[in-house]
Order: C-alpha cells, then structure tokens, then sequence
C-alpha cells in the first residue's frame, strides 16, 4: 500500500470536493446481514482516510439484521480494529444529499494487510481470478423497492402510489418523484436502462447498465442509498426488504451477468442451446447444479423464503429455461441478430437482504469452477414448473433459510473461495437470524424486516 500515493490523490478530490460545497464523506461497506454500514469523515480529513484509513471493529462482521451481535470461531468480541480504505475511484457526489459525497471502502487491518472477511475485498479477487483466467464477467443487479408513505403507525405500510400492476396511473401519481430520481441517478453517473411500476402495491423496479462484478456491486448500494435519499425529500420511506407483506409479491434484487473470453461472448454464437459456446453451456450447467448452494448468498434471510415461493416470479425451482422467469436460472437470448452484445443469464434466488460483493464474488467463483468443466445443460422447463404434475416439477431450490445454510455449508468451492474467515462469520449471522426468528410466524419476520433493508 502505498500511503504517499493514496493522501496525494485524494488530496486533489478533496480539493475539487470542497470546490462543489461538499462537507463530507459517506465511507460505507455491507455486512454479512446485508446491512450497508456508514462511517463519515469531514472533506479535509479524506486525505488522511485514504492513507491511513479509518478505525472500525471487526466485530461487523457478525452483527444481525436487528443489530444484535453474534460470534464465529475466528471473528467475535469487542477487541480489534479495522480500518477502512475508501476506493477513490468510486468517489461520488450525492447529488440528492448537499454537501456529501460517497465512497464504498475495503477494509484492512492494522498491519496493513486485507482483512480476510472483507466481503467488497472477495468480489475484487474472484473477479481478478477470472481476469487471469482470461474471462470477463458484466454483471448488474436490478431493484426492486416498495414506496411507502410515512404514517402515525410507522410499522404501516401504506403504499406512496395506487394502481394497477405496471399500471401508468401509478407513474403519472408518481411522476414527481420518479423525476427526481432519475435525474439524481444521471447527475451521478448512474447508467439506467429500465425503471417501472412492478406488481405489488407502492412496488417500483429500476434496471442500470451492466459493468464489472465490483463496480456493479457498487452501483447497487450507491442506487439503493439515492433511491432511500430522494425518498425522504418527498417525504416517502422505503423497504427493500424481501418481502413487505407477507403473503404478497415480494422485492427482488436479480444478478445478471455474461461471460466473455479471448474468443467472444461464451453465451452466444456456439453450436449449444439457444447458441450457447460449450464453455458458455458449461458455466450455466454449473451455476444450475449449484443454485440451492447459492441461495444462502443471495435469499439469505429468513424473509426470504416467504418471497421465494411458486407463481410469483422468484424463480424458487433448480431449473433453466430461455425468458422462463418461474425458472431459478432464467436465460436471456437478446432479440435475434443482438445476442453476442445482448445475451445472459438471469439468476432469481437474489432479493433485497443479500450482500451485492457476496453474490457477485460468489458467482465468479462459480463461474471458474464449471467453465472448463465440460458440464451440459439438463432439459430446458419451456413451462411455469408449478403447472406440471407432481413427478415431472424440476427440485424446488430450498424452502427455509437452514435448508438454504446446509447446502452452501457443503459446498467446498464456496467455502474455499470465500476463505474460513468470510464463510464462518457469514454462517455465524445467518445461523443467529434463522434462531431469532425461530418461534415467528410470516407475518411477524415480514414486520420485523420490513424497514431493516
């Protein structure tokens, strides 16, 4: 770590912050209970933060949703300090936040080395293993938010906006808002191709362009915070939380993502299904076989599993099928002539409590393990699974966050490329929740989580 450098760079950006009437700094990083953390430093001080970073307890890593506080065999206790390195590449201006900017950070110990369950710090290093390997990985997450309005009863949630599904009136009673954020998005460079009323009441979904594992990882929390901040200027709350009511629709956060090597895109122009490359046919075959594993990542909260169920569009069975959106692992072609730029995979098991670096790193490893392996598709589900008979329905990816916690705990990969570290205290936090709600019914976890994400 060169310190000289890092002060010198960031003394320019806090200059050229202070000359925009920016105060502060937001250094943030998301938890193993998918919580994204803040600390805050004066412009002034950025220099000193980029070089020396800023103190943080290790004891983070294993707080819960409700901010209790759980232990792991090597992360645990109120001893220790961190400190948190801001990536000055991913500086931003809030535009919806006077007088603040943003950095997501890494965090490293005191020794100066990475701290070895810093969850930004996995993604980097599955996304530079694939690079070694000779693969890109675009990735970007879409989101999904209820827009509620403030109450008397602040566990109400009453919808900002009435109407029907994808309905226009909906945006027309929302166009102010709608306005201001995505002029806020654009003002901070964030790239949206898609934004929309979804199905459930007060729900909106909103996609941005794809880019890098880290920096899609990024874009979500950067999104999610902006849509959180224009919220409260219009004197609206949010909840991305996996469901908002138990029973309805829930909120997803699907992972999109291709693959490209020295040859092209591995999803397109081969002689497989839908045009598949082998190596691409290889990687979906081996995500595919190991979906109940990574649901642990990306539907990691026991709310989940009341989103993650039959006909709501959460793709909760291990199956693929080509725009099969009641499929865990939804195939994406592009509209013909377009697939080489177009073409994906859409992975559903990923919803509003998930960590962005945790999924993204997860799925580049799974991407390194399967791409050479030589692995086939099984048969494509062309159907709504739920509509075939008992003995023909695909497996149903697991339907409670334990079951979720066992596959992923026997899964070797996983547990090898997130490190002991990481994999322990990650467990650790997702064991703690499944026993703090271990007596609640659904409509008291979808209150209990309601306002956390």
């Amino acid at each position: 770590m060169d310190r000289a450098h890092l002060a010198e760079r960031a003394r320019d950006r806090a200059a050229a912050l202070a000359a925009q009437g920016v105060h502060a700094v937001a250094l943030t990083w998301v938890d193993n209970a998918g919580i994204t953390r803040v600390k805050s430093v004066p412009t002034g001080r950025l220099p000193d933060a980029a070089a020396w970073g800023v103190g943080m307890s290790p004891v983070f890593d294993v707080f819960c949703l409700d901010d209790s506080v759980t232990t792991s065999r090597h992360i645990g206790g109120p001893t220790g300090d961190l400190r948190l390195h801001p990536d000055l590449d991913r500086l931003t201006v809030l535009a919806a936040q006077p007088g603040w900017a943003w950095a997501p950070v890494e965090r490293w110990t005191q020794e100066g080395e990475p701290h070895a369950a810093c969850q930004r710090r996995f993604a980097r290093t599955m996304m530079e293993r694939a690079a070694a390997a000779g693969l890109t990985l675009r990735m970007a997450f879409e989101v999904e938010w209820f827009l509620g309005q403030e109450t008397e009863d602040a566990e109400d949630p009453r919808p900002a906006g009435t109407g029907p599904a994808y309905g226009m009136n909906r945006l027309v009673a929302l166009s102010g808002y709608s306005d201001d954020l995505l002029a806020t998005l654009a003002a901070q460079g964030v790239v949206v191709e898609q934004y929309h009323p979804e199905y459930s009441p007060g729900q909106l979904e909103l996609s941005v362009a794809a880019t890098d594992p880290v920096a899609a990882a990024d874009a979500n929390v950067l999104v999610r915070q902006t849509i959180r901040a224009v919220a409260a200027r219009h004197g609206l709350r949010v909840s991305f939380a996996p469901v908002v009511t138990a029973g309805q629709v829930g909120n997803g956060g699907h992972l999109h993502f291709s693959v490209r090597d020295a040859d092209g895109a591995l999803f397109a122009g081969g002689a497989g299904p839908y045009a598949l490359t082998a190596r691409g046919e290889s990687v979906l075959a081996g995500v595919l076989a190991r979906l109940p594993a990574l649901c642990a990542i990306g539907a990691p909260g026991v709310a989940s599993y009341l989103r993650l169920v039959p006909q709501r569009w959460a793709g909760p069975y291990q199956c693929w099928g080509r725009e099969n959106r009641e499929a865990g692992l939804r195939f994406v072609t592009g509209v013909a002539g377009h697939g080489d730029q177009a073409a994906n995979a859409e992975l559903k098991c990923v919803d509003g409590a998930a960590n962005p670096y945790l999924v993204a790193g997860a799925v580049c490893a799974l991407v390194l393990d399967s791409v050479d392996a030589g692995l086939r598709l099984p048969a494509e589900i062309a159907v709504d699974p739920a509509s075939l008979p008992d003995g023909d329905q695909p497996p149903r990816l697991p339907v409670s966050l334990p079951e979720a916690i066992g596959r992923l705990e026997a899964d070797d990969g996983l547990r090898a490329a997130m490190g002991e570290a990481l994999f322990d205290a990650f467990l650790a936090v997702r064991r703690a929740e499944v026993d703090l709600f271990a007596d609640a019914g659904p409509a008291h976890v979808a209150a209990a989580t309601r306002w956390r994400y």
